[in-house]
Formats: C-alpha cells, structure tokens, sequence
C-alpha cells in the first residue's frame, strides 16, 4: 500500500510522527529517504519525543548509529556514507533488534533489510513544505490508512 500526503508545517511533521509513534511495535523498522534537509531527521525528532523519548535527537551522520531508551528503545541510524559498505558495521542487532530502528538514507542498505518495512520518502515543495509518500505492506497497511485518515 502507497500513499502521498503534504506536510504544510513543521506542526504536520509533528502529527505524522505521533500517530506513527502511537503504533510502534517491537522490531519494526522504518526507512527515510529524501534529500538533504528534506525533513529526515526533524520527523526522527518527533517520532522519539512521541515515544516518551527524552533525549535530545540529532543526526547520526558521522557516527552512523544513536540509541535511544525508552519503553521501546529507538535505533537511529544515518547509513548515508555506508552504501554498498553496510554489512562491515553489524547492524543488524539494531535493524533486527527489540526496538525501533529508523533508517536515514535506508536504500543504501535495503540489501540488509527485510521485505517489510514502513518506508517515507520526503521531497521538497517549497521551504516549509514537504510531500511524503508512505509505503508498507502487511502490518505496515495498518498504519499508514490511519496515516490517511
């Protein structure tokens, strides 16, 4: 299943993330892609804080992976330098982990990922504004037709 939908705010970044948040469960995986500054990390942020995350976000582009605890513990990973290179950095406690595991940049690595996986690829409109499309299939269908509600 495939959806676009427009996020006119940072605000609408922040409600696409709770009502992800809302349906995290342990295990699942969720993949970003989109250009740079193209809202990866903000919608992270907010999925961490939705969470009950405490700890402030930021990108993990030079250290490739941040762990977040929580009641479920979020994978934050920046694979952005890692194509073609991901298997030499054992991620796969994380990407098959207890927790959540958000991946920037995740086509870099989809060799490693499972067919499964809730994908958003964030483009530019203009300044404030981004149009996502969200696509998953099996217990990701779930999610994303309350996503289009």
């Amino acid at each position: 299943m495939k959806i676009d939908i427009r996020l006119n705010s940072e605000k609408d970044t922040e409600k696409l993330a709770n009502i992800i948040a809302n349906e995290v469960f342990p295990g699942m995986i969720i993949g970003l892609s989109g250009d740079l500054g193209s809202g990866k990390t903000t919608f992270t942020k907010y999925l961490a804080k939705s969470m009950g995350i405490k700890d402030n976000l930021n990108s993990p582009t030079f250290t490739i992976l941040k762990t977040y605890e929580g009641k479920l513990n979020l994978y934050h990973m920046d694979v952005y330098r890692l194509e073609d290179i991901g298997y030499d950095y054992e991620l796969d406690d994380f990407i098959y982990g207890e927790g959540v595991a958000v991946i920037e940049w995740y086509p870099y690595i989809k060799t490693m990922l499972p067919n499964q996986i809730l994908s958003l690829t964030f483009s530019f409109v203009d300044e404030f504004t981004r149009d996502v499309s969200i696509e998953g299939s099996d217990q990701y269908e779930e999610i994303i037709q309350k996503i289009s509600h």
